[in-house]
């Protein structure tokens, strides 16, 4: 039997409390081993549900462990690429949040590392990992809507209220598009395979950080329309049209938690296929992804170099942007 991989996470966010400590927990071939705050109330949640759970006191600590093969990081954005690089020094395999790096060349340090150490560094990309987009890249790969004319999606939320976000902060690396714009702008690349040939984009900021945006565009044979917010209702919703139908994705991105994940095929008017996936964790199979790469040395789902291809496209968005009030 293959030996479990043993984690360890840095920092006790909310996120990783509410989504990849669970994950890690369940996953096949994976062992929540340790958590890294001075928090004694917060290492409390976490414990509550791994009981056996190491604290340490300090990232380097958790970091320093022997035990410990691989490490979850959900700091902020601002801090990633540096706990990165720390982590693969210190011998550990790296799932990291994305974004990963706040630009495309900062991933470069991190790519070199890796390769440098034989150790697997990923950004924590979850969507590729759940079988829905899997299915559409095949979808629209065998060409079943024809020629790809069109992709329009939408990733919104408000939360305005929440002052003290991180999101809401420019220091750490906040903004809706680093947040959820590599949600639209990489599941587009990776269902259709292609890069982005010309990008344009609104944005609407509010203290230093972008809150609204529409980038729009053409990649090679098809336009594309992507809106991200931080101040509009909830939605989620990916659309790619062909020229002999159309698919949509119903939950595209928190798959069963915003909704049940859905792909809607529509190739004759009025008659739409439906695939259902209810049961999947996308945060569980990217654990098992991970580690199967770690032991089997597999291909890994969502490369650095995927990553970074993303984050350039996001670079190009900011680049190309037009202020609006």
């Amino acid at each position: 039997m293959t030996k479990p991989i043993r984690w360890g996470i840095l920092g006790a966010a909310k996120f990783a409390h509410e989504q990849m400590a669970p994950a890690i927990h369940a996953a096949k071939g994976a062992e929540l081993y340790a958590l890294a705050t001075s928090s004694a109330e917060k290492a409390a949640g976490f414990q509550s549900f791994a009981p056996g759970l190491k604290v340490h006191d300090s990232y380097d600590a958790l970091l320093a462990d022997p035990m410990i093969e691989a490490v979850y990081i959900p700091l902020p954005n601002s801090l990633h690429v540096e706990w990165t690089l720390k982590a693969l020094d210190a011998g550990k395999h790296v799932l990291c949040e994305k974004p990963l790096a706040m630009k495309a060349g900062e991933f470069d340090a991190v790519i070199e590392k890796r390769n440098e150490t034989g150790l697997l560094a990923a950004e924590a990309y979850m969507i590729v990992h759940h079988p829905q987009w899997r299915r559409t890249r095949e979808l629209l790969q065998s060409g079943a809507i024809g020629k790809l004319r069109h992709v329009e999606g939408a990733f919104t939320y408000d939360n305005s209220a929440d002052t003290g976000n991180i999101r809401n902060k420019p220091d750490t690396g906040g903004g809706a598009i680093p947040d959820i714009g590599v949600y639209t702008y990489g599941s587009t690349r990776f269902a259709s395979g292609q890069e982005p040939t010309v990008v344009q984009a609104d944005i609407t900021y509010e203290n230093g950080v972008d809150v609204y945006s529409h980038a729009y565009g053409r990649f090679e044979g098809f336009t594309f329309s992507l809106v991200n917010s931080m101040r509009m209702s909830n939605r989620q919703h990916m659309s790619f049209h062909g020229t002999k139908g159309r698919i949509t994705l119903t939950a595209p991105f928190n798959a069963a938690i915003f909704g049940e994940a859905r792909i809607e095929v529509e190739t004759t008017p009025g008659v739409v296929t439906i695939e259902r996936f209810p049961a999947v964790n996308q945060y569980v199979t990217q654990v098992e992804n991970f580690g199967a790469t770690v032991r089997t040395g597999a291909d890994y789902q969502c490369p650095l170099e995927f990553s970074r291809g993303t984050q350039a496209m996001i670079d190009r968005v900011f680049a190309a942007a037009k202020p609006i009030e």
